[in-house]
């Protein structure tokens, strides 16, 4: 069978932590499910590739596009969580797997920066991948925990330089977009502070509700519901525009930080080698997903929303990449980080 085939090099260091959605009805649908996948693709199990912890923020937004994507494609699609090395290992995995369409990786931000944070990477993204399309742009946010003296973020950048040896920065990892974050503050703010990197956001959040780190820059996927619940003290969002379902939490410019402004985007990705038609269908199956009010929603609670049809692309999202690129590869070299 192929799929055993195809798999058998990766199972035994991949754990399947769920089949998120599976075979869409072929009648009756309007034009979706078989007759949109066309021309035999896909007749196997699509699996997309998470190169993070299972319930983290790439996880979740994984998860909510997997269903309508299937849905479109007729088929049936497993998510995978192939954790290590700031998103590299599963990324490195999907590289080297059979340039089909049946291995699709979902990456973010970690994409662009790990050429300068790694020395020997094993893939490059422009050369060793095709692009299918932007899925979100996920603003992050500055969060302490409940009972740090900072009351906004001017205060924060105030006391953390004058407590740079005692103030602790918590991050997911190196590369993790926690810590590319990080990075800007500390850029933004003018000032170095001490750095306390985890295994997974989870565990780092986990740590800053508890009270024993101080303060971290992390996705509203993964913070709004502490942000809510009053669990963490929040001083800004990361974009140029405030998010809806935090209406009351200002933008780092309006906060007085206007050098702190990112965004962690996320994309999906095949072999370089994929052929065109099936790249295009999988595209396709992205804009319907993204196109589905359910996802529309979900993705509204979690403080983001779908990137426009448009950037949807294989050619916007390359050219994302290549920007993204470009701006990480001088941050990451002006900071001096290296992973090990």
């Amino acid at each position: 069978m192929r799929t055993s085939s195809r798999y058998r090099a990766t199972a035994r260091m991949i754990a399947t932590i769920g089949v998120v959605s599976l075979i869409a009805a072929c009648s009756g649908n309007g034009g979706g499910g078989t007759a949109d996948a066309g021309g035999g693709y896909p007749d196997d199990n699509i699996t997309i590739v998470v190169p993070f912890s299972a319930g983290g923020p790439t996880d979740t937004v994984t998860r909510l596009i997997a269903e309508p994507m299937a849905a479109k494609l007729g088929g049936k699609i497993v998510v995978q969580n192939v954790e290590g090395a700031g998103g590299t290992v599963g990324a490195g995995e999907v590289a080297r797997a059979e340039p089909d369409g049946y291995t699709v990786l979902m990456h973010h931000i970690g994409m662009s920066t790990a050429p300068a944070l790694y020395k020997d990477l094993g893939y490059q993204p422009l050369e060793s991948f095709e692009t299918v399309g932007l899925v979100t742009e996920v603003p992050m946010t500055v969060v302490a925990r409940k009972d740090f003296a900072p009351a906004t973020l001017k205060d924060l950048v105030t006391h953390v330089k004058a407590n740079a040896d005692k103030v602790t920065l918590a991050n997911a990892g190196i590369g993790a977009a926690s810590h590319l974050c990080g990075l800007l503050f500390q850029t933004a703010a003018g000032v170095k502070l001490q750095e306390v990197p985890y295994e997974g956001t989870g565990p780092a959040l986990t740590d800053l509700v508890g009270g024993q780190v101080d303060f971290m820059c992390d996705q509203t996927t993964n913070t709004s519901g502490q942000i809510t619940a009053g669990e963490v003290k929040a001083y800004a969002v990361t974009t140029p525009e405030r998010v809806k379902s935090l209406p009351d939490l200002p933008t780092t410019a309006e906060a007085g930080l206007p050098g702190l402004e990112v965004s962690v985007w996320h994309g999906l990705y095949v072999p370089k080698g994929t052929p065109q038609d099936v790249v295009q269908k999988l595209s396709e199956a992205l804009k319907a997903a993204l196109a589905d009010q359910k996802v529309i929603d979900q993705m509204a609670k979690l403080g983001t929303a779908p990137v426009p049809a448009e950037s949807a692309t294989p050619q916007a999202h390359r050219t994302k990449l290549e920007e993204q690129l470009g701006t990480w590869g001088k941050v990451i070299a002006d900071a001096g980080v290296k992973a090990s």
